[in-house]
């Protein structure tokens, strides 16, 4: 019996394929980077042909790394960067322009057009999001608009639109099937996540023809079968979420109230709220976590924008370290008399201010102030952002306040003890660093090895989740309340700054 599971990460600078044995355990790891395309200020693409060549090659790469054939594959599970969007010819397969990334802004203005109208109340009823650049339906009227002739051919029905997920799919099918999971499909501003369905009314909005639209199915469900000739016979893909739902499921976060935070470029927060879709009042996002046998079960996001680059800032832009793993130590050296707050708004900042105008700041500053402080002032940076999500997420439901919620944390900065102690500090709550920090290429594996039978019910699965280390606080409520005060102030400086 078929016992492996194959799961496919594609990200937003990689792809990357991971063979999974039966005990969730890593057989081996391909992976491959591709070309950023930057063609305007604001714009950021990825030409599809080479998300699709290099997933081909690291699945292929991968298998004969682990010495498996596709008759030892019991299923392929698919994981995701959200929003990212391509639409591409129902005939050919070839898509009529590059991929629009998740990151890119060009549609500002229509986004601004949108609220200016009135339309968000609505759209954020139906959809659990806010109007922005950064979700696929506006970027795929973006498409029809500016590609000649591609407005009237997805019209006729001859166009097709896909998040990552789906046009894999579509590809690994050789166009068979034209499918998402309702992760995926709850990121692209036309999806009702309450009724689990297109949304007739957004799409009119929004100008996207209901032809262009995939088929939305459970996270763990029967998404077809690979072309035979593409990895030396058909395997069946059982698995779809969306990358940081896929962590949410990789860290076992089933049960409400449990919350990840995955730290790499940025950092995204989810808390799991069970079968309740609770709306923001503080600019967070609502979503669905997963959906297993019909049943949606409901997440709260807040996304920081700047995480992992803090650290990348002090490395190339500063030059105060040579590799991300000096970081911590060099902050321990920090004048613990100095009071320095990095607002690292180098982007804007993300939940719960949403404000994309305002730029990072440094206060505090003193003769004394040296490397060390402000490597301090960057990883707390990340701290103090995580506390803002925290704080909105349990003001928006304050059924968190009464779960006693541990923070279960993934990707690159959760390598730092001295960062991970600080964020337990600052929240005031347990922080737990799983043994496989792979939970998002976990959560692929899983939902496709729950469709395959190789993996357990959740709550079983549950149970194998493995503990490597739990950060618990040990800072004053003074300290506490004395740092959170001076970051609180820090912001309130930064936001005045907005040019708008």
């Amino acid at each position: 019996m078929a016992t492996h599971i194959l799961a496919i990460d594609q990200g937003t600078t990689s792809s990357r394929a991971i063979i999974f044995r039966a005990d969730i355990s890593i057989a081996a790891v391909a992976q491959q980077e591709f070309q950023q395309h930057f063609p305007a200020s604001g714009w950021v693409e990825h030409e599809p042909e080479d998300i699709w060549t290099s997933t081909v090659a690291t699945c292929r790469d991968a298998m004969k790394k682990a010495g498996v054939a596709a008759k030892d594959i019991a299923a392929i599970g698919i994981t995701n960067q959200r929003e990212t969007t391509v639409v591409w010819d129902r005939a050919t397969g070839k898509a009529v322009h590059r991929a629009i990334v998740w990151q890119d802004r060009r549609t500002a203005e229509i986004c601004a057009k949108l609220k200016a109208e009135g339309h968000e109340p609505a759209i954020s009823a139906k959809t659990g999001l806010i109007i922005d650049p950064y979700f696929s339906g506006t970027k795929i009227a973006w498409i029809l608009d500016h590609v000649p002739g591609a407005r009237e051919r997805a019209e006729r029905g001859e166009l097709l639109f896909g998040t990552v997920d789906c046009y894999l799919l579509w590809r690994l099918t050789s166009g068979k099937v034209h499918a998402t999971d309702a992760t995926n499909a709850s990121r692209t501003l036309l999806f009702d996540i309450h009724k689990g369905a297109w949304d007739e009314g957004l799409l009119k909005i929004l100008r996207v023809p209901r032809s262009m639209l995939p088929e939305v199915r459970d996270s763990s469900a029967d998404f077809g079968e690979t072309a035979a000739d593409l990895f030396g016979g058909a395997i069946a893909i059982r698995g779809i979420a969306g990358d940081q739902q896929a962590a949410t499921i990789g860290q076992a976060c089933f049960s409400p109230g449990m919350m990840k935070s995955t730290y790499g470029t940025g950092c995204f927060a989810l808390l799991n709220t069970g079968t309740t879709a609770v709306a923001s009042k503080n600019k967070l996002l609502t979503t669905i976590a997963y959906q297993l046998k019909g049943q949606r079960t409901y997440a709260l996001e807040g996304s920081i924008f700047v995480a992992g680059s803090a650290v990348q800032w002090l490395r190339d832009g500063l030059g105060i370290i040579k590799s991300a793993v000096e970081s911590g130590p060099l902050a321990e050296k920090s004048d613990s008399e100095q009071s320095v707050y990095l607002v690292p708004a180098f982007v804007g900042l993300g939940a719960p201010y949403w404000n994309p105008n305002v730029r990072g700041a440094l206060f505090g500053l003193t003769r004394g102030t040296g490397p060390a402080e402000l490597a301090h002032a960057a990883l707390e940076s990340v701290c103090y952002q995580t506390y803002d999500l925290w704080a909105a997420m349990r003001a928006d439901w304050p059924d968190a306040a009464k779960a006693n919620t541990v923070l279960r944390v993934d990707g690159g900065m959760t390598a730092s003890d001295w960062t991970m102690q600080r964020l337990s500090d600052v929240l005031n709550a347990p922080v737990d660093r799983p043994v496989i920090q792979e939970t998002t290429a976990v959560g692929a594996a899983y939902l496709a090895g729950l469709g395959a039978g190789v993996y357990p019910e959740p709550a079983r699965f549950a149970d194998s989740w493995r503990l490597e280390r739990r950060f618990k606080p040990n800072m004053s409520e003074a300290t506490r309340a004395r740092k959170l005060k001076g970051w609180a102030q820090a912001v309130k400086g930064v936001l005045a700054s907005d040019p708008g």
